[in-house]
């Protein structure tokens, strides 16, 4: 798979005219060569492949890396690259500092031109193979599982602290790696906040609790929002559910090949202006997932990114009325080449937990 990645991204060298590629960023790191570990290096040309680590993955990286030329350098490891550089050579900019950057520049020295190279992995990594696909689906299935058990185990008289927990340690039993990110589980009034912190503040009967998390399998992310109710809700926090999903399923439909991050944003958008809630609506519709939670294509307002069939991105409008409620409906899509795949299968419509 490495193999085929790097090759990958190695044909992209020339429109950039570049002679090689120096991937520092873990993530990309990951997934041009398939290494694990927290120190590496790699060059990709349209030649030569070439991965440095220290004396700790050596034989890791032997396993994880069977397709590049490996080298065991000292645990600094830029010396050990600076002396493969030459000609064009793209870098991570987005991850490599200011002082890495002018270091790498004085170990190379004449005869080595170093030229940001941003994007070029990640535009990459924004395209899911057919195992990418399989993990994030496994992914997306296990934290369906975990939903079950929530309402199982029950919402009232926990403190969200304690939910939260729960749910990890839950997925982690059932053969996750562990949480995609910090799991969010918001009530009442605290659900305001987009990314509230749990809290040690039992969660009372009749308000709304938002519960926001994924699962790591693979090293691949998933990402789902559910918000439940724990009894009979207020007039105001029925209502802003139902417009919430009713902007969440017309997203759904817009998301295609050759639809804009911009414009699946506005299709969610516009409904919730038309409801009245326009200003309480403050984030993205949506971000890709993989080896990342947070990654390409964005859906937002802002967004220059067109989907194409290989993205998993997610779509989740939300509603946030301050000191009152909030509400979010996330799931997790994978575009295909007529429509859109939806991963998440735990139910949209409103679920009562006590």
């Amino acid at each position: 798979m490495s193999a085929a990645r790097a090759d990958r991204l190695a044909a992209l060298l020339r429109e950039r005219e570049l002679d090689a590629v120096l991937v520092t960023d873990p993530t990309n790191l990951r997934y041009v060569t398939g290494f694990t570990g927290t120190n590496g290096l790699a060059l990709v040309g349209a030649e030569r492949r070439v991965f440095v680590t220290d004396f700790r993955y050596v034989d890791q990286s032997a396993a994880e890396v069977p397709d590049f030329d490996r080298i065991r350098g000292t645990r600094d490891l830029l010396p050990d690259v600076a002396e493969h550089l030459g000609g064009r050579v793209g870098f991570d900019d987005a991850h490599l500092s200011v002082r890495t950057h002018r270091r790498l520049e004085e170990l190379a020295g004449e005869g080595v031109e170093l030229v940001p190279a941003g994007g070029l992995v990640e535009g990459l990594r924004a395209v899911k193979d057919t195992d990418e696909l399989r993990s994030i689906r496994e992914a997306a299935a296990l934290a369906d599982d975990v939903y079950e058990h929530l309402c199982a185990r029950g919402l009232v008289g926990r403190t969200e602290r304690e939910v939260a927990h729960d749910l990890e340690h839950t997925m982690r039993e059932r053969g996750a790696e562990g949480p995609s990110f910090p799991t969010i589980v918001a009530a009442g009034a605290h659900g305001a906040l987009p990314h509230a912190s749990p809290r040690l503040e039992p969660i009372e009967p009749s308000t709304l609790v938002i519960v926001d998390m994924g699962c790591v399998l693979d090293g691949y992310c998933s990402d789902c929002t559910r918000t439940f109710a724990t009894g009979p809700l207020s007039e105001l926090a029925a209502a802003v559910y139902e417009v919430v999903l009713e902007a969440q399923r017309a997203a759904l439909e817009a998301v295609r090949p050759g639809v804009g991050g911009a414009g699946a944003d506005a299709v969610a958008r516009e409904l919730i202006t038309a409801a009245g809630h326009g200003e309480r609506f403050g984030h993205g519709l949506g971000h890709g997932v993989g080896l990342e939670v947070h990654e390409r294509p964005r859906l937002s307002p802002t967004s220059d990114d067109e989907l194409v069939a290989g993205n998993v991105v997610t779509v989740e409008p939300g509603v946030y009325v301050s000191g009152e409620l909030g509400v979010r409906i996330e799931d997790l899509v994978a575009v295909t080449a007529d429509g859109a795949d939806v991963l998440s299968g735990f139910p949209k419509t409103l679920v009562t937990v006590g």
